[in-house]
């Protein structure tokens, strides 16, 4: 055989003939490939196991510090069932564990480096499909660029959220409970054994964040695009249909290789916008928005800020699910009847046309689906918010943020969808932390909290402090929230008059550098505009008279971060990793 000539797969559905690109690896005789069978075989595999067979790379990110994850430790040898028995070849790759719990200074600043192992890992190895195992916040996105760009047949595993947390007979959620009754321990509302039974009940299994968070959010938008199984996003992850899951998925992901079904046949422009559209029924985490304006250019689609607006005007929230919800968990919406359930009641907002991983329509999909609990997933006509003022996001401009930043207007009493008051600015999180302490801070419900420096570059790594904490002053005194704004991120489980992603960020000398303590701020949602009550006379000073701090870096891959990452309103990806950077990476020589 030459280099290129290799085993003949039948194409699902015809007697057309191709090549599996594994082949190009196992199939020649020549020394290079004698080399990777003998070594194949030092493995105790034995020719059988590859021969004309879909070689199946499952991108593990499992770790021994990832709690989201820890389940796939057993998961991946399901889904390695499912392969062998669909009669392709399952090799497990691990792949770096972004925990969200434990990762500092920021999950967000490695991002980008779990795509450039993820894009590399199936580029370098004798692999002709994936199945991506992820879940926790920044490894759904993470594992999606680095497909994405490869293109070959991928399905994505989401890990599931954890079970409903409990304490003292309360339901509590992940995130959203712990800011919650941090406050009420700040504010001397509970005592510190309190705050020690919730710390022993808010996490009680395997799984993501049990709130709409981040991860559930980014994995209903995995399902959204047609790059998981219908139904997988929301099953718990110790529920035993997500075992039957994720060995259907090995299953399915080597008939996609036999059809060569491939993201860039399914990540079209409409399938970006049923997955906004999805993420704004739900509720979703504000984080959305960077990594689906990422994921979308990776994948040569034009998305950006006024997609999500748009989609927050038209979309209701109908899932009941907290944070942006009152009452319920993912367990519950699972029972409910999950993404499918919640894609059948918005099927009037979506294209049902579009290819999914199971090689039919969203529509064809989800026509069974149903909801077996209308308070949970509400009808269109009784949803949880709507209106331009009361949606899942609101994309703000302004002199402060001329290329957006973003706010959940259903987290946060109406009272500050249209708010001025005078600014309270730190540059630095520690400098902010201590000032908030002091019960004798210069404060009132009326001030916008202000933090900079906090951004993709600022941050590093754009972290999730953009809930900032209320100053003890005000909690003693019965308040709970005020408006907060910031150029950094903030949790999906976080809730409040938070202002995010405030883009051109302040580090690199965007308009929220110029802004000092005292000036007058004002938001309006409705409008969806935000301004600093500054003359540009003033502001042209200020700039005139500004300094650029100091790096963060001197060396290392956070050096190579603060050279190449984009600002929040354009994703936060690699400027070298998009699509449009230069020419296709072609197919590893071997010589």
């Amino acid at each position: 055989m030459t280099e290129d000539a290799g085993a003949r797969v039948p194409d699902a559905g015809d007697t057309q003939k191709r090549t599996l690109r594994s082949e190009r690896w196992f199939g020649p005789a020549d020394l290079r490939s004698f080399g990777h069978r003998s070594r194949a075989m030092q493995m105790g595999y034995d020719p059988q196991d590859w021969e004309g067979k879909p070689v199946i790379a499952i991108l593990n990110t499992w770790s021994d510090i990832n709690p989201c994850h820890m389940h796939f430790r057993q998961r991946v040898e399901d889904v390695k069932r499912g392969v062998l028995e669909a009669g392709g070849f399952p090799l497990e790759l691990p792949a770096i564990s972004l925990s969200e719990n434990f990762m500092k200074p920021t999950t967000m600043l490695y991002r980008n480096m779990l795509a450039m192992e993820a894009e590399e890992l199936l580029r370098s190895y004798p692999v002709d499909g994936a199945v991506l195992m992820g879940g926790c916040d920044k490894t759904t996105p993470g594992l999606l660029l680095g497909a994405t760009s490869m293109d070959i047949p991928a399905i994505y595993v989401p890990a599931g959220p954890m079970l409903s947390g409990n304490w003292q007979g309360k339901t509590l959620g992940s995130g959203a409970d712990s800011w919650k009754y941090w406050d009420e321990l700040r504010a001397g509302k509970i005592t510190q054994a309190d705050w020690q039974g919730v710390e022993a009940g808010i996490a009680r299994s395997a799984g993501t964040c049990m709130t709409m968070g981040t991860a559930s959010t980014m994995t209903a938008i995995a399902e959204g695009i047609g790059l998981s199984l219908p139904g997988a996003s929301s099953i718990p992850a110790v529920d035993s249909n997500h075992i039957r899951m994720a060995k259907s998925s090995g299953r399915r992901i080597v008939d996609m290789v036999r059809e060569e079904l491939k993201p860039s046949k399914i990540q079209t422009r409409a399938a970006f916008l049923n997955a906004i559209a999805v993420a704004m029924a739900m509720g979703c985490s504000t984080n959305a928005i960077i990594h689906v304006i990422a994921m979308a250019r990776r994948a040569g689609v034009p998305i950006g800020l006024d997609d999500f607006d748009r989609a927050s005007r038209e979309v209701p929230v109908i899932a009941n699910v907290r944070p942006t919800g009152t009452t319920y968990l993912m367990e519950d919406f699972y029972y409910a009847g999950g993404i499918a359930a919640l894609m059948k009641q918005i099927s009037s907002f979506l294209d049902l046309s579009c290819l999914t991983v199971t090689g039919r329509s969203v529509g064809e999909n989800i026509k069974d689906a149903r909801v077996w609990n209308n308070d949970v997933i509400r009808p269109l006509d009784k949803p949880m918010f709507t209106g331009e003022a009361g949606g899942a996001l609101a994309v703000l401009r302004g002199n402060l943020a001329p290329d957006g930043c973003v706010m959940k207007p259903a987290c946060c009493d109406p009272k500050f969808h249209k708010h001025s008051g005078p600014a309270l600015v730190f540059d630095d999180y520690p400098t902010m932390k201590k000032a908030i302490e002091d019960e004798t801070l210069d404060v009132t419900p009326d001030h916008v909290l202000v933090l900079r420096n906090a951004g993709p570059l600022g941050g590093p790594g754009m972290p999730e402090w953009g809930m900032l904490p209320m100053p003890r002053r005000l909690l003693k005194e019965g308040y709970r929230d005020m408006l907060r704004l910031s150029d950094a991120r903030m949790s999906g489980t976080s809730y409040g008059a938070c202002v995010l992603h405030v883009a051109p960020e302040s580090y690199i000398g965007g308009p929220l550098a110029l802004l000092k303590t005292g000036d007058i701020i004002s938001v309006d949602v409705e409008a969806r505009s935000i301004s600093m009550e500054v003359s540009e006379e003033e502001l042209a000073r200020r700039r005139a008279a500004w300094t650029p701090p100091p790096p963060r870096y001197g060396r290392g891959y956070g050096w190579m971060a603060a050279h190449h990452m984009r600002q929040a309103n354009e994703g936060c990806d690699f400027d070298f990793l998009q699509t449009d950077f230069g020419a296709q990476v072609p197919e590893p020589v071997i010589y």
